[in-house]
């Protein structure tokens, strides 16, 4: 007995107790002796089934976790590459049916009551009560519908690059066809239709020319303008008398008025907004040759 080893005599468990002291001394092999200590009790507990079903359920998790990942690689893929087949053909849809939406429309149904008016203003010479009355519903409805295309436009998201330029030009047109109409019906001198129109035409190509600088708010003078305009004009196309026709006089010169006045203070934010785009460049410019 005293010629066989103490790890041998003890079987498995004096292996176990042989690795356990010669742990603290840290000889090298320890490792190796726990080892084969846990596979010797392995071997005998049965616990190489569990082991074998272990590493099979780790086979399966890893192989799922290799087909969600591969999954999810295709549809990232997907989504990274190039859109599905049909894709720009889809969003050309889009866009063109975008140009199709209430304000649109809106502005196109005031376009065509341009040439509607006139032919109703000047139908039958100029001076049927029954015909000016229906101009004047005509213009009325462009009128109206001024008001709420650029709203919807802007509550609902569907401004568009048609109604940023057909919206200012149905709104010229409509009240130039008035004015014009009047003045040479001789209802309207044409020195007011003069000042109207320059005014209009004149701070749209102010706009124009300080666009690269920044943009000219619109301001509640100018809401008011129009809204003066529109009544006047109104007021106007129908075939009035008396106090009417009197009440008319002093509309169309308030006006005027705010129509020069308003004028007068666009001008004054296009002179401003140039400085003031002009001193930032030059900043600019200091600051990166610096």
């Amino acid at each position: 007995m005293t010629g066989v080893p103490a790890s041998a005599a003890g079987g498995p468990s004096g292996a176990r107790r042989a690795a356990a002291g010669a742990a603290p001394g840290k000889v090298p092999g320890a490792s190796a002796g726990r080892a084969a200590a846990r596979s010797a009790e392995g071997g005998a507990s049965g616990a190489a089934p569990g082991a074998g079903q272990g590493a099979a359920a780790g086979a399966d998790g890893s192989g799922a976790a290799a087909g969600d990942g591969s999954e999810s690689a295709v549809v990232d893929a997907q989504d990274d590459g190039k859109p599905a087949r049909g894709g720009k053909l889809a969003a050309a849809a889009v866009n063109q049916a975008s140009v199709w939406n209430v304000a649109n429309l809106l502005t196109m149904l005031r376009l065509i009551l341009v040439p509607a008016f006139v032919a109703l203003m000047l139908a039958d010479g100029g001076y049927d009560p029954a015909w000016r009355a229906f101009a004047w519903a005509a213009f009325a409805i462009a009128m109206i519908t001024d008001l709420f295309d650029g709203h919807l436009a802007r509550r609902y998201n569907l401004v568009t690059d048609f109604g940023k330029i057909a919206d200012p030009i149905a709104d010229k047109a409509i009240m130039g066809a008035a004015l014009i109409c009047l003045s040479a019906l001789g209802d309207l001198p044409w020195w007011v239709t003069g000042v109207i129109l320059g005014r209009e035409l004149g701070i749209t190509l102010l706009r124009f020319l300080v666009i690269r600088y920044g943009v000219i708010p619109a301001s509640r003078g100018g809401k008011l303008k129009t809204l003066t305009q529109g009544v006047a004009v109104g007021m106007y196309v129908l075939a009035l008398t008396g106090w009417l026709a009197t009440l008319r006089f002093w509309v169309m010169a308030a006006a005027v008025v705010l129509t020069v006045v308003t004028g007068l203070d666009y001008v004054k934010q296009a002179i401003v907004l140039r400085r003031q785009g002009i001193a930032e460049r030059k900043a600019a410019l200091e600051e990166k040759e610096a």
